[in-house]
């Protein structure tokens, strides 16, 4: 998978010079690669950067607005979950596609079609006409996050094999900056622009537009051969099998890539339940909506430095499941404060809430550490995205339909609550020192 993603980068990434044997498999040098030049590397980390401002946006954006959607569409609450449960949905669906479309495509075009797939879905979604258009501009937007939700690790692990915790916290960090910002000003911005929300939802197109450039830049300076020219590189990127080349993983046969893709998967349950539902929570318990968007924010915004030391956190650990622990106790401390006192203590419960919501790059950072090659990352976020997500998918409808049915907020912050426990359970054993090459080789 690297190698073929490595033969389709930037011209400036491959030379015919020879390597040392001992060189590692996952390393540029390892494929006969040059030195990358400086500026390209500088260009691909710009584009990292930019690439996870906008992985976010089109889901806070609309939890900020998801009073105003719902009256201006004419939605019910059922509706509303189903809203809120499109984007784990889209990511299960297309993020499986990733590696596939990485390797014919090359992952630099995967990601450059994924921002302008965002920027689609931003314009057209508020204006498409109807519940059914809503959810497709907002289902092509979803495709474009989806795809490069997988590969961010992916890209990692090629380029800074040697700093995986510190590039996954500066894109985790750059996620969650994103997602803060869109919750924290898309309100302001409504107003300012006329009180409008199609407006207000609309104007996120303009960041996504901006991180296409940089990845338009790397696909126009691919010069390097094919995967085809490079046999060791097709291999690991097809999964056929020669002698010396890199084993084929049967993913679904390792414990520890089905705990890491439930533990993604409640961890997203959390935070997407957290993106669609927690301003409603808020302004039903008497906040007004422009606070409601501050404390999801705030929430938000916890990710932003937390999202940078915590994975360098665990990289430093043989074992990660302290963190986990660590993190769950947060989250089942902010539900019960949202359960017994949503206004009075409401900043607290956000501070607490999104420091549980870390469990996202700690995740992201797991991906990485649970495979030793860059072909078993791809596969290992692949398998633990997409199967975390399909498994996320009930949570914020169920949300939905239990606040309809019971005409408050106590039946869903339970549910959320309940479901901590086994996130914590499952992240202990995901964060065990062990890759998936260890249980999983054919």
């Amino acid at each position: 998978m690297m190698g073929g993603m490595a033969s389709e980068e930037t011209g400036t990434l491959r030379s015919t010079t020879n390597v040392s044997k001992s060189t590692p498999a996952d390393s540029p040098e390892s494929t006969g690669a040059a030195p990358t030049r400086a500026w390209t590397k500088r260009l691909i980390v710009v584009g990292i950067v930019l690439a996870a401002l906008n992985l976010r946006p089109a889901i806070t954006s609309l939890g900020a607005l998801l009073e105003e959607v719902r009256d201006g569409l004419g939605m019910s609450g059922s509706v509303a979950g189903l809203l809120t449960s499109v984007p784990p949905l889209c990511f299960a669906l297309f993020g499986v596609m990733a590696p596939r479309l990485a390797r014919r495509f090359g992952p630099a075009a995967v990601v450059c079609a994924g921002m302008a797939a965002i920027t689609a879905g931003l314009l057209i979604r508020p204006y498409i006409g109807g519940i059914p258009g809503f959810l497709i501009g907002s289902a092509l937007a979803l495709m474009g996050i989806a795809v490069s939700n997988v590969l961010m690790p992916v890209i990692v692990k090629r380029w800074f094999p040697d700093r995986v915790g510190s590039m996954t916290g500066l894109y985790s960090m750059a996620l969650a900056l994103g997602t803060s910002a869109a919750a924290a000003i898309t309100v302001p911005v409504t107003d300012a622009l006329g009180g409008s929300w199609r407006s207000g939802l609309a104007v996120w197109a303009a960041l996504a537009a901006a991180a296409v450039l940089p990845w338009i830049a790397l696909v126009r300076h691919r010069e390097a051969p094919s995967a085809e020219q490079h046999p060791r590189a097709r291999e690991a990127a097809d999964g056929t099998s020669t002698p010396g080349a890199q084993p084929v993983l049967r993913i679904t046969r390792s414990r520890t890539a089905w705990a890491l893709a439930v533990f993604f998967g409640l961890q997203a349950t959390a935070a997407y339940i957290t993106m669609g539902w927690m301003a409603q929570i808020f302004r039903d318990a008497g906040v007004s909506a422009g606070t409601a968007g501050l404390l999801l924010a705030v929430t938000m915004v916890m990710g932003v430095p937390l999202a940078f030391v915590i994975p360098r956190l665990a990289t430093r650990l043989p074992r990660q499941g302290p963190i986990v622990i660590a993190l769950g106790l947060c989250g089942l401390a902010g539900y019960a404060g949202l359960y017994l006192a949503p206004a009075g203590g409401a900043w607290a419960w956000a501070v607490l809430l999104g420091i549980s919501n870390c469990s996202f790059p700690l995740a992201l950072t797991m991906v990485g550490m649970r495979a030793r090659t860059g072909a078993g990352v791809a596969q290992l976020s692949a398998f633990a995205q997409s199967t975390g997500y399909l498994i996320s998918i009930p949570g914020p409808l169920l949300v939905g339909v239990l606040y309809q049915s019971s005409g408050g907020w106590g039946l869903p912050i339970a549910l959320m609550a309940g479901l901590m426990i086994p996130q914590m359970a499952v992240g202990v054993l995901a964060g065990r020192n062990r890759t998936v090459e260890d249980e999983a080789v054919r």
